[in-house]
């Protein structure tokens, strides 16, 4: 089993905030706690801080599971390059990590390339959004200690 680094816990908790109450997050989708999406939330439903924090643990250990079979590398790195690339996937999901330049980028150990590629991931609805600028930012200087 992966152990989560807290440095993972929280740029997720930073960059999600803590809902408990189900909203429509920027892209439409019904999303609750922190950053939790599924067709287990829908209009009106309430979760507790327990219930959230169970929530975030479940879906940071679904998505590096992912992560990692998508880049074994990953866990011979420090846990900055964990961290980055585990806030990035829980972000944008496994689908775009998998087909992505920075993944290649990540299983060649091109940490400066990653870091550059990561900073391209900024544009939500066609736009650029400042809270990603943000994440990204971040991401890619942790990527930097790889």
């Amino acid at each position: 089993m992966i152990t989560i680094p807290q440095l993972l816990i929280s740029l997720i908790k930073q960059f999600e905030g803590l809902r408990l109450k189900a909203y429509r997050c920027s892209a439409g989708v019904w999303t609750i706690g922190y950053g939790h999406t599924g067709c287990d939330v829908y209009d009106g439903l309430v979760i507790t801080q327990e219930q959230a924090e169970n929530l975030l643990n479940y879906d940071i250990r679904r998505h590096l599971n992912v992560t990692i079979k998508l880049s074994p590398s990953l866990l011979s790195s420090n846990d900055n390059c964990l961290s980055a690339i585990g806030d990035f996937v829980f972000n944008l999901g496994t689908t775009r990590y998998k087909n992505s330049t920075l993944r290649r980028c990540v299983n060649s150990g091109q940490w400066e390339e990653a870091s550059q590629e990561c900073r391209r991931w900024v544009y939500g609805g066609g736009k650029r959004l400042k809270g990603l600028v943000a994440r990204r930012a971040i991401e890619a200087e942790l990527l930097l200690g790889g």
